[in-house]
């Protein structure tokens, strides 16, 4: 009975089919075999790293530069922290419609359009006269979000979804540096040679990027007939799929956690606990080891475990740090370590989740794997400012650090109950 069951809802298994599928092939029988700057191979792993760490170096090398920013242009600090929160809402504007153009268009002129846009708004920051020419060229920078929805699509392009898990685990396991060394080289930047080097160097990353997508990255999704808006009219047909949602649902959760632990956890640092700037960043450097360590396992085992599997070992991981978090806090144990020692597996958890989940979103219609990546990464984006605002509505004069663990078991927990529906 199990047998004939399978046979017939053929949909409900999909690893059963994927030797058939066309789409999951491995990259030995759709693809000749990865030679780097050759665009005729498939593309090289370098390259997918260096567009996912380029994406991630963006919005995160200029920040100890904020404040020499804000009195160069003579303007509120909170001016210029626009270039970091609306920058954040125009990306996951933006992933809406980098997916549907890219799968009809084909991944490498979109790449290159958007990587040649990045170097020239880079250079516009470099001399912007003041914050309002500055922010409109920041904000052009968002463009690059174009190499984060793209490295994704192109390894599902390739592969099968286990195998893309597997692939993105260890593509995103170096992206994960960023965070850690993106503010240390732009604080030694800014120290050195000014606030105007640190964009200096992204116009150097987005040439260097241009010219290795020009010369590595062979086309993975060939144009299609038809125009964008019919592009466009292929949402409902993942906005309907009760898979697309799960995966979405627990990449959004999952990563949620991570944004509410960015809202609340410097003023927990800095106002409940007493911490130093530089303290803070350890800690928020814990959770980045974290993410590196979770990515590495499923670049490791996602083949043989398989998405479902690594998504719950992640999502459950994720809410064990947060109830041992919040057990040593009610226990009376506030300090730095009870806090912030278990947010290493947030990161850990989400290093298990966030490949796999995002793996599957991609393999619902493989076919529309550029638009599935775009629309995912939209709602995780958008969710996780939604979560990051929510925070700080509950962290003020005179609150405890408790707020903070509560919100982030809760979106933990949702993220193991978005795993179990999937």
């Amino acid at each position: 009975m199990r047998i004939a069951l399978r046979r017939n809802y053929p949909l409900h298994f999909p690893q059963l089919r994927a030797d058939k599928c066309p789409m999951t092939m491995t990259p030995q029988q759709q693809f000749p075999k990865s030679v780097f700057l050759n665009p005729r191979t498939a593309p090289h792993i370098v390259t997918l790293i260096m567009l996912s760490g380029i994406a991630a170096l963006a919005m995160n090398l200029f920040l100890p530069s904020m404040p020499a920013m804000a009195a160069h242009f003579d303007v509120e600090y909170s001016v210029i922290q626009l270039a970091v929160s609306a920058y954040l809402g125009l990306t996951g504007l933006l992933q809406l419609f980098i997916g549907p153009l890219a799968d009809r268009y084909g991944r490498r002129p979109v790449l290159l359009v958007g990587t040649a846009v990045f170097t020239i708004a880079s250079i516009g920051c470099i001399f912007a006269p003041n914050a309002t020419v500055f922010l409109a060229f920041r904000f052009l920078q968002a463009v690059i979000a174009t190499a984060l929805v793209l490295s994704r699509a192109i390894i599902r392009d390739m592969v099968s979804a286990e195998e893309a898990a597997s692939m993105i685990g260890y593509v995103t396991t170096f992206m994960a540096l960023m965070p850690m060394l993106g503010p240390v080289a732009g604080g030694f930047l800014d120290q050195a040679f000014g606030w105007q080097s640190n964009f200096v160097a992204l116009a150097v990353a987005g040439c260097v990027l241009f010219l290795i997508v020009a010369l590595d990255l062979m086309e993975t999704n060939p144009p299609k007939a038809g125009g964008f808006r019919e592009q466009i009219r292929s949402y409902p047909d993942l906005l309907t799929s009760r898979r697309f949602w799960g995966y979405c649902a627990t990449a959004a959760f999952a990563s949620g956690c991570f944004f509410v632990f960015i809202g609340g956890g410097p003023y927990v640092a800095s106002e409940v606990l007493g911490m130093e700037p530089r303290e803070t960043g350890l800690a928020f450097g814990i959770i980045s080891a974290g993410y590196m360590c979770g990515n590495y396992l499923t670049g490791r085992f996602a083949r043989r475990a398989g998405l479902h599997r690594m998504m719950f070992v992640g999502t459950s991981m994720t809410a064990i740090g947060m109830g041992l978090s919040l057990g040593l806090v009610l226990s009376g144990f506030v300090s730095a370590i009870a806090i912030f020692g278990p947010i290493f597996f947030v990161g850990f958890g989400n290093g298990l989740t966030l490949p796999s989940a995002n793996s599957g979103m991609l393999s619902v219609k493989p076919e529309l794997a550029g638009t599935a990546s775009g629309l995912g990464g939209a709602m995780m984006i958008g969710g996780g400012a939604v979560l990051s605002g929510a925070t700080g509505a509950f962290l003020g004069e005179g609150s405890t650090a408790l707020p903070l663990i509560l919100m982030m078991l809760a979106t933990a927990l949702a993220s193991v109950l978005a795993t179990l529906y999937t």
